[in-house]
């Protein structure tokens, strides 16, 4: 307790962080039901087409991304407010550079 008094963390500070925390996870669990549209949607239109929908491929890749910083900001692994109290994050990696079809499966 007296190290928390240290390092000048209030009552208040945290109560005002949990508080951004549980938002944070409320948008974690609609993002788990977007990525789950998302890969149901993929896989039909790869069945169908028989290539990726790379426009879709790059909008999971940065849901992906700010569920990370989502989970690094709740798991006290973070101080940045991610979206919408801060920027949007950017790709932290690329897509990998897939061929037009699935071909390399294993």
């Amino acid at each position: 307790m007296d190290e928390l008094q240290e390092i000048g963390i209030s009552r208040k500070q945290t109560g005002i962080r949990f508080g951004y925390t549980v938002l944070y996870l409320i948008i974690l669990e609609v993002l788990k039901i977007v990525i789950q549209v998302t890969v149901l949607f993929q896989f039909v239109y790869l069945f169908v087409t028989k290539q990726y929908s790379e426009p879709l491929r790059k909008f999971s890749n940065k849901v992906a991304t700010y569920a990370y910083r989502l989970i690094r900001y709740a798991t006290l692994n973070e101080n940045y407010r991610p979206f919408p109290f801060g920027e949007f994050p950017a790709e932290m990696e690329r897509a990998e550079n897939l061929d037009s079809t699935p071909s390399n499966w294993s």
